[in-house]
């Protein structure tokens, strides 16, 4: 039999399965503010995973990822933890902003402090009551500021169980990306707990594609580590491209912008990815790719000011078989992938 876990005040006995609300902070209303936690306690050991998102209060296909998650009858029969925070920043998902009232990002306040501002307060409850009881975590993000994210891994591909985990998830693409100093990864890391990063959809909407294709993601981690069992049949992992690098192409004057690539595109170099235009239409420039890559990232608002982040280029191992991967990721999650029987 497994050990019991205690989160915050509350213990969590083997083969239980409870939500604890842990408190943060008071509003100057006198109201409480609390960060809820669904704990799933398996009654054999194993590893403990925790999954959360909005982090970043705006971002929420991570909260209806894990809403889904929780539905699935798999995982009645886990062997270790599952610890699903879907919202992380209560604050700013109640107001529908990225930050915390005192304006920082939660993103980059880790490991926070027990002194500091609110944001650094967060953080430390946050790594104190979740990340240290763990040993694996999955951290669901999305694009922000109007601007739209293909379903990819951010993980350091130089540590080989992290690589692991991210090949396993089988997201389109898996950047090997650096550690940013105050992130979640980076205070997993220096930890040992090997913690992803998802990105897909935009900020304030649902993207069904990327809704499943994360959900499709954390159960095959999941059954990676052990925490499920593996399946014996079924449709193999997506194997996904590699980037080692990404570069952002950025608006040569401000105008109006007209785009003529798509999420998930493969672009030559020289190509033109959109037209910026004065509003009479006199003054037009083309935006070229500086190189070729994967459009992974792109801004949706078609009004831009010199300078601005227009696509998001991952410059890929391969090319061969993005079709593919695309193809995957419209049709939608065939839920007898996931060993369930209904449809959620």
């Amino acid at each position: 039999m497994a050990e019991a876990i205690r989160i915050g005040e509350v213990t969590i006995q083997p083969g239980e399965r409870l939500t604890v609300d842990l408190p943060t902070a008071h509003l100057y209303t006198h109201t409480e503010m609390t960060m809820p936690v669904h704990v799933i306690h398996g009654k054999k050991p194993g590893p403990r995973l925790f999954v959360c998102a909005a982090l970043h209060g705006d971002e929420i296909n991570g909260v209806e990822i894990i809403r889904r998650l929780l539905q699935l009858k798999l995982l009645e029969h886990l062997h270790g933890t599952l610890l699903a925070i879907p919202i992380v920043n209560v604050f700013g998902f109640v107001s529908r902003t990225r930050y915390l009232p005192d304006r920082r990002d939660l993103n980059r306040s880790f490991p926070g402090s027990l002194k500091g501002s609110l944001t650094a307060r967060l953080a430390r409850l946050f790594m104190d009551e979740i990340v240290g009881k763990c040993s694996h975590g999955i951290d669901l993000h999305s694009g922000a500021n109007h601007r739209i994210n293909l379903p990819q891994i951010r993980a350091g591909l130089d540590d080989p169980e992290t690589e692991r985990l991210a090949r396993a998830f089988g997201a389109p693409v898996i950047i090997d990306a650096r550690l940013r100093d105050g992130s979640l990864r980076m205070a997993g890391a220096e930890k040992g707990i090997p913690t992803l990063v998802y990105e897909g959809g935009e900020a304030l909407r649902f993207r069904e594609g990327a809704i499943t294709a994360g959900l499709r993601g954390i159960v095959n981690v999941m059954r990676e580590i052990g925490l499920l069992h593996r399946r014996t049949k079924g449709k193999p992992t997506t194997e996904s491209l590699v980037a080692r690098s990404t570069v952002w192409v950025r608006a040569p004057k401000s105008g109006i912008l007209v785009s003529s690539v798509v999420l998930g595109a493969h672009i030559k170099k020289g190509e033109v990815l959109a037209t910026v235009a004065d509003p009479f239409g006199e003054q037009e420039v083309k935006v070229r790719a500086p190189l070729p890559g994967i459009v992974i990232g792109r801004l949706n608002l078609p009004l831009v000011h010199s300078g601005d982040a227009l696509f998001h280029l991952a410059v890929v191992d391969r090319t061969a078989g993005i079709d593919a991967i695309l193809e995957a990721l419209e049709s939608g999650l065939d839920m007898e992938e996931l060993g369930e029987d209904r449809i959620i």
